[in-house]
């Protein structure tokens, strides 16, 4: 029967004759159940960004990671991003953005990570089978409001970090973090922060990785694109007040009708977009690009049987991923001023309001994109000769991102997920859009690279999110692996 010092010594052996890495990965599926521990902590703060009487939440929770970081031997600044006026007219303080940085070895690449701990809001009547906030493993997944989107991520880097610490091993690279929690409600004050950082805290950084997104499928994914985002409203004010349809029904221009025909110009049955200009500036597609869509794994039949329905716009897998992703797209949202209500009333309303948004590709830009929108809407309101008063605005606009495939850094990326799964990494994009990606590229002027750790079926802003404890552990497997292969460039 061995002794405890005979043991001890065989496992010391053992380990000596793993790879530096190879520990470190060992040691991560020896931890696990620590670091399910630990997002269990992260997930019971409800970080709700979108919800003021949760302001505190958000910023405890931003002095959590801060904590965290300090307790990596880090060094950490909590920066008063100032307040934020409620449309009541209350104040609040806008919760502080932490700025990391572990490291400062000039013989090492830096890299900066982004990530975000708030989260959306979630209630279990919303339709949840477990306690949003009480993080609940079942079937192998770690259910939570939080868990993918995207505190189980930021977790896994810390979790890398502490890694490499806990074997006494040097960490490969410097690194920097920026994370936010105002990123569900539009990362308000983020934007003007980075530009005057850009000069101090962001000066020797040499790439920036995210991991605020999800794959396509169960494969490993390095994401290299998001489509861009420009929200519409369209007023039309008739009457001065509602009337009954049937005192002035067939007598007056009615504003619900026009606004109705405004939103039928917009895009036909096909989803192409008639506003013309709009597809001008869209970069042509390439034989190149397209060769790398034809390699990427997607079940079209299993795609429409998670939506529910028979029938897509397009009908190979190929043309589904491109108009999902690399083609711009419009969608109508909503009616203001409209009866929603059950039952019948017969009212013409005086003021309705739409809602649309168009996604943006590759060159297009917001700003000319809203006057295409409104000089086409003026043109059909003109063409109807109708006396209502019509107001175009643009409520929110937000460029795409693309990446370079090539770059040293996707390169790393690959290299690390073939260490990791024994996989190639899919080459994938995103449709929807994630503005602080083309806020930090265009203020640091560096690579940046999406590296997801969550699955397509995650649940991400949905009742019952969740992350799979697997791709938890072994997305922190993932991020240690790309710190080495990052520190080899």
């Amino acid at each position: 029967m061995l002794t405890l010092a005979i043991f001890s010594l065989l496992l010391h052996f053992a380990m000596q004759a793993l790879s530096p890495l190879d520990q470190v990965f060992q040691y991560i599926d020896e931890h696990q159940d620590d670091y399910v521990q630990n997002l269990k902590e992260w997930i019971a703060i409800q970080s709700e960004s979108g919800n003021p009487t949760k302001r505190d939440d958000v910023i405890r929770m931003m002095q959590v990671v801060g904590e965290r970081i300090k307790g990596l031997g880090g060094t950490i600044e909590l920066t008063d991003l100032g307040n934020e006026e409620l449309p009541c007219g209350k104040i609040i303080p806008l919760p502080p953005v932490v700025l990391g940085e572990l490291g400062k070895d000039p013989n090492k690449t830096t890299v900066c990570i982004y990530g975000h701990v708030d989260v959306q809001a979630a209630r279990i009547e919303d339709g949840w089978s477990t306690d949003p906030y009480l993080l609940t493993e079942k079937d192998g997944n770690l259910y939570g409001r939080g868990s993918s989107d995207d505190k189980g991520p930021v977790l896994a880097w810390l979790h890398a970090v502490e890694a490499f610490q806990a074997l006494k091993q040097e960490l490969p690279v410097n690194l920097k973090f920026i994370f936010e929690g105002m990123e569900e409600s539009g990362s308000k004050g983020l934007n003007k922060f980075l530009k005057e950082k850009s000069e101090t805290f962001s000066s020797n950084i040499d790439y920036i990785v995210i991991s605020d997104s999800g794959r396509l499928s169960e494969k490993p994914a390095l994401t290299y694109g998001t489509r861009g985002l420009c929200y519409f409203i369209v007023e039309v004010q008739g009457a001065n007040q509602d009337l009954h349809s049937g005192l002035f029904g067939g007598v007056v221009h009615e504003a619900m009708t026009d606004l109705i025909a405004l939103l039928d110009s917009l895009v036909n049955s096909t989803g192409h977009i008639l506003i013309p200009g709009v597809y001008s500036d869209v970069v042509p597609l390439t034989e190149e690009e397209r060769v790398l869509y034809e390699a990427i794994a997607f079940n079209l039949e299993a795609f429409k049987h998670t939506i529910g329905t028979t029938e897509l716009l397009h009908k190979t897998e190929e043309d589904i991923l491109l108009h999902r992703w690399r083609f711009p797209s419009l969608s109508i949202h909503g009616i203001e001023g409209a009866f929603s209500g059950p039952g019948t009333k017969t009212v013409i309303p005086a003021k309705v309001t739409g809602k649309f948004s168009i996604r943006l590709v590759p060159n297009m830009d917001p700003e000319k994109l809203s006057n295409q929108v409104t000089t086409y809407l003026n043109g059909v309101f003109a063409a109807r000769g109708s006396p209502n008063k019509l107001r175009v605005a643009l409520e929110s606009g937000s460029k795409p991102w693309v990446a370079h495939v090539t770059d040293k850094q996707y390169n790393a990326g690959q290299r690390a997920i073939k260490k990791v799964f024994g996989l190639e990494a899919e080459l994938i994009r995103e449709g929807g859009t994630i503005p602080v990606i083309r806020t930090l590229q265009d203020t640091m002027q560096k690579s940046v690279m999406m590296l997801p750790i969550g699955s397509p079926d995650d649940g991400t802003h949905s009742q019952n999110e969740k992350l799979s404890r697997d791709n938890y552990i072994s997305g922190t497997k993932l991020f240690a692996a790309y710190m080495a292969e990052i520190s080899q460039l």
